[in-house]
């Protein structure tokens, strides 16, 4: 058998004038092997110098930026120039952006599933996979990043006990302590791994590898009894029992 030809390293910049926001978009460009950040920018003009004397394959860029902005940027580079991913906030310059022909279009807060897409488009749009050979996989995430106070804080999926809603935050129970986010349970049911993790009532999901014990219409997590609401019942059920078979 040949070996598997390594994945050519993708050199990209990150241009955003929130340092937060850069910050996550570093983290997760950290988990993806092979992206290689050449440099990371809080305002464009600096990164409009670095790219004249460095080209790259791709940019993730935000919009909303002081003196020049991303969309400005993006006119001034080049063709053919890198890749773009458009990071914002505001979802008023979709129609724009595609008329500048960028590859992708980010709304923050971005998820980590979803900044995945973009750059595996932007992977095969750079290196498409010669036929028959099977696309390279990427490492499933593991971890998402939950808002708290005015961080956005990385929980790692194996230290999840159960997430309880509260109205409209939700409280996480991990091996480390509680996390209260403003979060709603469709956006993280998005995030977790639905082998891993299941709804067991409107207002709980447990870490299936957590539960203790289950006893009449309730499970032990932690040392706390939760509730397996009627609507989640017989899923969960069937969850459990697939479990067992394994």
């Amino acid at each position: 058998m040949e070996p598997e030809t390594p994945l050519r390293k993708i050199f990209c910049v990150l241009i955003d004038d929130e340092p937060l926001a850069l910050d996550v978009l570093a983290d997760y460009c950290a988990q993806i092997s092979f992206l290689d950040v050449r440099g990371q920018f809080h305002e464009a003009l600096a990164a409009l110098a670095f790219l004249q004397d460095n080209p790259v394959d791709l940019v993730f860029l935000d919009i909303h930026m002081p003196r020049l902005t991303g969309l400005q940027l993006a006119q001034l580079l080049p063709a053919p120039g890198p890749r773009i991913v458009l990071t914002t906030a505001y979802d008023s310059y979709a129609v724009r952006s595609y008329e500048l022909g960028v590859t992708d279009y980010l709304l923050k807060p971005i998820s980590f599933e979803r900044f995945l897409q973009a750059v595996n488009k932007v992977r095969q749009a750079l290196m498409p996979p010669p036929a028959p050979a099977p696309e390279a996989a990427l490492a499933a995430p593991d971890a998402m990043f939950v808002k708290n106070e005015h961080r956005l804080l990385r929980v790692a999926f194996d230290d999840i006990l159960y997430i309880e809603g509260m109205k409209e935050y939700l409280m996480i129970y991990t091996t480390q302590g509680k996390i209260l986010t403003l979060q709603s349970f469709r956006r993280v049911e998005e995030v977790l791994p639905p082998e891993r993790f299941a709804r067991i009532h409107k207002s709980f999901l447990v870490s299936l590898q957590r539960i203790e014990h289950l006893e009449r219409g309730k499970v032990q997590v932690a040392g706390r009894l939760l509730p397996i609401g009627d609507t989640y019942r017989d899923s969960f059920a069937t969850l459990i029992r697939a479990h067992n078979q394994l």
